[in-house]
């Protein structure tokens, strides 16, 4: 990829990136105050994982992206003795998609605390909280396999081992959005919460 012939692409593509790492991270913010009120501890490592974590491997991966555009006009003006060192600096920076093997891992921990709640509490359906603790496995698994070099990212396998977790989330999404959580199992929690109070 030729940085200065692509500039524009490359600073939009970082600012998206940006942005849904910032929008990712409010999710579990706001679903804090829910989820504490069954576990605690969980739900303050379900913030740290797929808010605090997770937003930083983003903002990781897009100043990459964003420190290509200096180091290409360097470059530009470099003499060819030095421009094998600002080669191999880019490539560093462009091989920043590692950071994601990463961020899949902290990603499926993340997904793992958020749906052991779920099943737990019944706050969803258990078929819908149990599809998601299995799907994580092949998610992770590509994650893994990619991190080690055997499984590129941009394959049809990859893609394939990553789609239960994907539509899982999509299907979730959608179920919260239209029937919200179940109101029994938040009524039954809330009364067992003030039953051990008194």
């Amino acid at each position: 990829m030729s940085v200065p012939a692509n500039e524009t692409r490359l600073v939009v593509g970082a600012l998206f990136v940006l942005m849904m790492g910032l929008a990712l991270a409010m999710v579990p913010v706001i679903m804090f105050p829910i989820l504490r009120k069954h576990n605690e501890a969980l739900a303050l490592g379900y913030v740290v994982f797929r808010g605090g974590l997770e937003a930083v491997a983003y903002l990781a991966i897009a100043t990459s992206w964003l420190l290509l555009v200096p180091l290409s006009q360097i470059y530009a003006q470099a003499g060819a003795l030095d421009a094998s060192n600002f080669q191999a600096l880019g490539t560093l920076l462009l091989e920043a998609k590692e950071i994601g093997s990463i961020l899949t891992i902290v990603f499926c921990l993340g997904a793992l605390i958020f749906n052991y709640l779920l099943y737990q509490t019944k706050l969803v359906p258990r078929w819908l909280s149990g599809w998601g603790l299995i799907a994580i496995v092949p998610y992770l698994a590509a994650g893994l396999l990619s991190m080690f070099g055997i499984l590129d990212a941009l394959s049809p396998i990859y893609a394939i081992l990553n789609l239960p977790l994907a539509l899982q989330e999509m299907v979730l999404a959608v179920w919260l959005i239209v029937r919200g959580f179940n109101s029994s199992a938040t009524v039954f929690r809330a009364a067992k919460t003030e039953l051990n109070a008194v």
